[in-house]
């Protein structure tokens, strides 16, 4: 196979950082390099990257990009290294032993421009009632074998052909730095152009979701902004037929399972969390408007980490 450089965007994150690079150093499949991109104006994940160099089995590459932004910091990381094979893992994830070889072998067999692999959901101990669904929203489950399939997943434990996948200097669209989104509009343009995808049965990594994250109102604010996407994608084309589809989709899905939603809440059922789930998507393919989007990324979750942590501001 070509030479695979492995991409790792953080944002002051230094244990999950570590985590995460270590799991990449005992892959038993080889790298050409490891690209950290420091998204953080700060610096704080040099002193981590700088520690850990001497134990990694490849070139462990360093590059600071000071604008927060999860599109602008994927792009600087591509500018790192000129491999042919991209692979992509999330400094919040840790990846088992043979996973960039299952990516890599999926890749060989299904012949994609991209392949994905499984995930498996971590959150911590005593969030109650909803921990099943939380680590199943913070996972990713697909079939069984690994094979071709009909929709793109998100870039967090990935593989891509660079120069089918990921055209130009900057791929990703700055535009979705604070709200996320970049991984859909780059795999409904690859799909635009014929592009194809395949899944990586054996490709696991772990996902680990930090306190503040693996909550309700979390969740259900990122699966409104996941429900917002098809709506945007067709809006961004200016296909409004499409826009008018996606709309009334969502009404119907709100109205379904928003009532479904209330209806198990009264009884505690544990379904409800699944079905507030799929009402929020719903409204978000209504209101997929500018001024709707939820910012998890850049500058939003860089002030979050200012008040939590104001000494590293």
């Amino acid at each position: 196979m070509p030479p695979v450089s492995v991409i790792v965007p953080t944002m002051r994150r230094p244990e999950s950082l570590e985590r995460a690079l270590r799991s990449l150093f005992v892959q038993t499949a080889s790298m050409a390099s490891i690209v950290v991109i420091d998204n953080d104006p700060q610096a704080t994940a040099k002193d981590t990257v700088a520690r850990l160099t001497p134990h990694s089995p490849c070139p462990l590459i360093y590059r600071h990009e000071p604008r927060p932004g999860v599109a602008t910091a994927r792009n600087a990381g591509l500018a790192q290294t000129d491999a042919p094979l991209i692979a992509f893992l999330d400094d919040d994830e840790a990846a088992s032993p043979g996973w960039l070889a299952a990516l890599l072998s999926a890749l060989e067999q299904t012949k994609a421009d991209v392949v994905f692999g499984p995930i498996a959901g971590r959150v911590p101990e005593n969030i109650g009632w909803a921990t099943p669904y939380l680590e199943a929203f913070f996972g990713r489950a697909g079939p069984s074998t690994t094979q071709r399939i009909d929709k793109p997943w998100g870039c967090g434990n990935s593989l891509m052909v660079r120069a089918t996948a990921l055209p130009g200097a900057a791929p990703f669209d700055a535009s979705a730095d604070q709200s996320g989104g970049e991984d859909d509009a780059l795999f409904a343009a690859l799909e635009a152009r014929g592009g194809t995808f395949g899944w990586a049965a054996d490709a696991w990594v772990d996902e680990f979701a930090p306190p503040h994250r693996a909550t309700m109102a979390y969740a259900l604010s990122r699966a409104f902004a996941y429900g917002q996407g098809p709506s945007q994608i067709a809006a961004k084309a200016r296909n409004w037929p499409a826009v008018a589809k996606w709309m009334t989709v969502g009404a119907v899905q709100t109205a379904v399972w928003g009532l479904a939603a209330i209806a198990t809440t009264v009884i505690a059922h544990p379904s409800r969390a699944r079905l507030m789930d799929k009402a929020a998507r719903g409204l978000g393919k209504i209101f997929w408007m500018k001024g709707f989007e939820p910012h998890f990324y850049g500058a939003r979750e860089l002030a979050r980490l200012n008040r939590v942590s104001p000494s590293a501001a």
